[in-house]
């Protein structure tokens, strides 16, 4: 059979300019918008274990599917040392992501350097990553060792068949359980619980799921399902809207609303009113928090995404392996972030129209989530 390749990027992505004049990082830079650089969320590779329906469905990413090479992936070193470029310019917190970040060989070693980068005040990083659990009873303790701070396990069900249904590789409840068991002992906390609701397939596990985790150490958030890449077929009609569900959990689990641990986090909070825990709503198709975001994505070969909805990226890899400089690369960064406008969430219409002729949005599999 011929080989299939999908393209999951604008192919015009571009190394950014070098600015005429070098600056050096002053611990602060704001976009357009006046939103500071705070978060890097960094995929370590485009491969994954599940075949989610929301994210990598089978029908495209099937057995024939073209990863990208190992050549084309950026090294440690290269991740690391554009971390700590970041870092200069405000990062304080780092995410591992994927596809699925544990698929990466020995990524225990990139924990353990990226744990070695302090901000300029001499704090360490808040260094954290996201899996789908598949990998995490065997790795949560070298992870914990190696410096990682937390983990976000992704689950969408607690019902085995509706589990399936979802991941599409028959990967069953428990294990992901246990995952989560053994972060927990390894001290990988607090651990947040990542379900994304879509309608008809697995909306009916919200209250089963709010009321399994209630009186746990875990944080459960609801993420309404979003229009991220080309793949998933994604149509509004599918959404349950963060209010809805809680309304749905309100009405046997009375829930209160809680303030914003941090400016700029994604999630609202509310916790249950007996005070046995709390939940999370992100909500980025009804309640937009694009005014707020200070994430900046880089991608498994080193592309630079200022929005989660991109349709291109800038090729910081490129700069990297043609011997630029730190003050060359990092001029080029602080540059990007102050014209940096997105607000596609906000602009976001029933038909996602509006993006640019030809331009396709990045799949999350490649940018991560």
């Amino acid at each position: 059979m011929a080989e299939k390749i999908i393209s999951l990027t604008d192919e015009r992505n571009a190394a950014p300019p070098i600015p005429a004049l070098l600056e050096a990082p002053t611990g602060q830079v704001l976009d357009a918008l006046a939103r500071p650089l705070h978060d890097l969320r960094i995929s370590i590779t485009d491969r994954c274990n599940f075949r989610c329906v929301y994210c990598m469905p089978k029908e495209v990413f099937d057995k024939d599917y073209t990863y990208l090479p190992h050549s084309s992936l950026l090294s440690f070193e290269e991740i690391t040392r554009i971390a700590g470029l970041f870092v200069a310019h405000g990062v304080e917190k780092i995410r591992l992501t994927g596809g699925e970040p544990l698929l990466r060989k020995n990524v225990e070693d990139l924990v353990a350097m990226l744990a070695e980068l302090r901000t300029p005040g001499g704090q360490r990083l808040d260094l954290t990553l996201t899996t789908n659990g598949s990998l995490l009873a065997r790795k949560a303790r070298a992870l914990k060792d190696a410096g990682l701070s937390r983990v976000t396990v992704s689950l969408d069900a607690l019902d085995d068949a509706v589990f399936k249904r979802m991941n599409d590789v028959d990967f069953a409840v428990g294990d992901v359980l246990d995952g989560i068991a053994a972060a927990h002992e390894a001290g990988l906390g607090p651990i947040k619980i990542n379900m994304v609701v879509k309608a008809g397939m697995n909306d009916q596990e919200i209250v089963p799921m709010a009321r399994h985790f209630k009186d746990t150490p875990f944080i459960l958030r609801f993420i309404e399902y979003m229009d991220v890449g080309a793949s998933n077929g994604w149509n509004l009609a599918e959404v349950i809207p963060s209010a809805e569900v809680v309304r749905r959990i309100n009405a046997e689990l009375p829930l209160e609303p809680l303030g914003a641990n941090y400016s700029g986090e994604t999630a609202a909070r509310w916790r249950y009113a007996d005070g046995s825990g709390e939940i999370g709503l992100i909500s980025s198709v009804t309640q937009a928090f694009c005014k707020d975001c200070t994430r900046a994505r880089l991608s498994t070969e080193g592309k630079l995404y200022t929005c989660l909805f991109a349709t291109r990226g800038h090729d910081l890899r490129a700069l990297l392996r043609a011997g630029r400089s730190d003050a060359e690369i990092s001029s080029a960064l602080a540059q990007l972030w102050r014209v940096r406008a997105d607000r596609y969430s906000e602009t976001r219409s029933i038909n996602t129209t509006g993006l640019e002729r030809g331009a396709k949005k990045v799949e999350m599999s490649y940018i991560g989530g």
